[in-house]
């Protein structure tokens, strides 16, 4: 039987460590409602400055997990921590955090530099003092000038740097965003990923970032969490949950993932378990092509060609049962070359090294009802 290189299961990869300085740190926290057990008991440590990421897909528990260190949820068990400071059963109010929402929840009343001010007004900051704070939050998010104009006139994107700004001019130490970009549209959502990250390098405070979705996550983090059903399946950073996955369910949700178990696994990989190759290391070849000595290969048929501009994906059914996805890039292949081949006997061909060992893991979808939405 062949070794494979064991996907890394530490939750200490990255820029925190041990020692370092924490800005949030979670000890066995659960949260139940009634019989629903949205978050399970998970122990979490963030690093003072990072971009985190909590990952997982609806009903997961990630957006729970924020409320409860936002403090708008009280844990049903277990303790939480900003910056070494016991909050537990601390209000809202009282924690040096500030939330981002989806809906943005701008007043329409007001102009964007009043709704920028609104909290320190509140907290009855000096006018001289407000004012200055409010220009510079809206200098950091690159809407100087923009004072005057009401929220009804501004597009999408700004509209949700004014949201940002209006958090930022309070100076929390920690950020949580609880998916701020999902009401914009795809080209919009990638020219914010980048500024978020920015302005979050120039402020140099801790983000806690909920998403449901990968890349968006792999783009901006430092480290992630990946939740599912109530637990965090494993932290590391981009690179280590791409390359890496420690469990079936990280490699099948943190982009597209082949997964090889059972009868297959024993066919194709020579050993019992459960094994995962990402479709971008595996090379179509002719079938009477030959694997080298470093490699591993399996013969199949192309059952579907998905072609996608830049790449393209085969998707391919294996002689000895199951199927595996291949991605290429479109370097000298048109789309009619790329769909001509569906239906083509190939040999599929991978680097051993490319082969990773996975645990079982939760490895369903995670679906709990209303878990998520409270």
């Amino acid at each position: 039987m062949t070794a494979f290189p064991s996907a890394s299961t530490t939750a200490e990869s990255g820029p925190h460590s041990p020692g370092a300085a924490s800005a949030v740190r979670l000890e066995r926290v659960v949260k139940r409602y009634g019989e629903v057990e949205a978050v399970a008991g998970i122990d979490l440590e963030i690093g003072d400055g990072e971009f985190f990421s909590m990952l997982g897909p609806s009903g997961s528990g990630k957006t729970t997990t924020l409320r409860m260190i936002a403090g708008f949820e009280t844990p049903t068990e277990g303790r939480i921590l900003l910056h070494g400071k016991d909050v537990t059963g601390v209000p809202p109010f009282d924690r040096d955090v500030n939330t981002v929402f989806q809906d943005y929840a701008l007043f329409p009343h007001m102009t964007v530099g009043e709704n920028v001010a609104y909290g320190l007004m509140v907290r009855k900051t000096p006018t001289a003092e407000r004012s200055a704070r409010t220009t510079e939050a809206l200098r950091m998010v690159r809407l100087d000038g923009y004072e005057k104009r009401r929220p009804a006139q501004l597009s999408g994107g700004q509209r949700q740097r004014v949201a940002l700004a209006r958090a930022l001019v309070n100076r929390p130490r920690v950020l949580l965003l609880d998916e701020p970009l999902g009401a914009l549209d795809l080209k919009l959502r990638e020219e914010m990923q980048i500024e978020l990250k920015a302005i979050q390098a120039q402020v140099g405070i801790t983000f806690i970032y909920v998403t449901h979705d990968q890349e968006e996550a792999l783009v901006m983090s430092d480290r992630i969490a990946v939740f599912n059903r109530g637990l965090i399946e494993q932290v590391g950073t981009p690179a280590d949950m791409y390359e890496h996955p420690a469990t079936t369910f990280v490699a099948g949700f943190v982009g597209t993932s082949n997964l090889l178990t059972g009868e297959v696994a024993r066919a194709v990989i020579g050993s019992d378990g459960s094994f995962t190759v990402r479709p971008e290391k595996i090379r179509l070849a002719e079938p009477s092509d030959e694997a080298a000595g470093t490699e591993q290969s399996a013969l199949g048929k192309v059952r579907e060609v998905v072609y996608l501009g830049s790449d393209t994906r085969y998707i391919v059914g294996l002689d000895v049962g199951g199927e595996l996805v291949v991605t290429q890039q479109n370097l000298q292949t048109s789309s009619m070359q790329a769909l001509a081949a569906q239906g083509r006997a190939v040999r599929l061909i991978w680097k051993r090294e490319h082969v990773l060992g996975l645990a079982g893991g939760r490895a369903d979808e995670g679906d709990q009802e209303g878990a998520e939405d409270q």
